[in-house]
């Protein structure tokens, strides 16, 4: 199995369109501390040929093209890209199925409650129905990927639980009433298997659980979320009224945070992605950085590349 971190931000990317915070500032005047990154993205494949997308991010036409192995091989149109699943509802994870409107082929797996909120919205009826089946994704169980003809991928994949809540647009629209009440399948994690080889993502989680958690538990490689470093961050930046765990978060440090928490786990790689730009483990000469680098973690980067060899038994 080969990975591709498409993107390794939080939503809006970093740096964020309206955002002047310093590490921003550093990323536009091209500190190399400060790398750009795009909005949370990962591609999987087994064969190197069909790709399966874990998130469909606003940003992901340009994640294309940045990407190769995602471009088109053969004329006049046609995709590498054979499946997608998004792990929740908010924009970050849907926006970008928007850009894949243009007639070719693929599969949209998901979580019936995103399905649900998919089916809702006649904005997505723009990726037919006819060539782009969507099929539910029944947490707790493995599920052999096929393509939008039925082929399989070579890859399983098993939705769980995780904390966290409906999408802002939903809360939003509640307009003063009582906002949608948090339900499993809201947001999910994945298990993404090749034979002996598994990855795990979770870019959204507001805690670390024991069931979590034992899914991690010797994967060889574990995307975990890592927005804020801390619960309170965006309070004290003056810029939310709300604590990352209310925004279905789990903060890096701390002593129920990412550190902590999977930092005791065994498994192999463990990768912090979807951070947000106000979290200071962006900048690669920071105090934080170093914490988190100490405690064998990474942070992802856009383009990195993670290949699983062995992955038939």
């Amino acid at each position: 199995m080969r990975a591709i971190v498409l993107g390794a931000a939080a939503g809006g990317g970093f740096p964020q369109w309206n955002a002047a915070c310093e590490a921003c500032r550093r990323a536009r005047a091209g500190d190399p501390a400060a790398r750009p990154a795009t909005q949370a993205a990962l591609a999987a494949s087994a064969d190197g040929v069909r790709w399966l997308l874990v998130e469909a991010s606003p940003d992901l036409r340009q994640q294309i093209e940045a990407t190769p192995a995602l471009h088109p091989k053969a004329a006049p149109r046609s995709s590498p890209i054979a499946a997608v699943i998004p792990t929740n509802g908010e924009i970050d994870s849907i926006g970008g199925l928007l850009h894949l409107r243009e007639g070719t082929a693929f599969a949209l797996w998901a979580h019936p409650r995103i399905l649900a909120l998919l089916d809702a919205n006649p904005v997505f009826e723009v990726v037919d129905r006819r060539i782009v089946p969507r099929r539910a994704l029944v947490l707790d169980r493995w599920v052999a990927l096929e393509d939008g003809e039925g082929a399989p991928l070579g890859l399983e994949v098993r939705a769980f639980a995780v904390e966290g809540k409906p999408p802002l647009f939903l809360e939003k629209a509640a307009r003063g009433g009582e906002p949608p009440v948090p339900r499993p399948g809201d947001v999910i994690g994945l298990e993404i298997r090749e034979g002996r080889r598994r990855l795990v993502w979770i870019a959204n989680c507001g805690r670390l659980d024991p069931p979590v958690l034992e899914r991690c538990a010797g994967a060889d490689v574990v995307f975990v979320d890592g927005t804020l470093w801390r619960d309170d961050e965006l309070l004290l930046a003056g810029i939310a009224a709300r604590t990352g765990r209310e925004m279905g978060h789990v903060s890096i440090s701390g002593e129920a945070g990412v550190l902590a928490r999977l930092g005791a786990v065994p498994a192999g790689r463990k990768i912090l992605v979807h951070v947000n730009n106000t979290n200071p483990v962006l900048l690669a000469d920071s105090p934080e950085r170093a914490a988190v680098e100490r405690a064998g973690f990474e942070v992802a980067t856009d383009g990195l590349a993670i290949d699983l060899p062995g992955g038939t038994p």
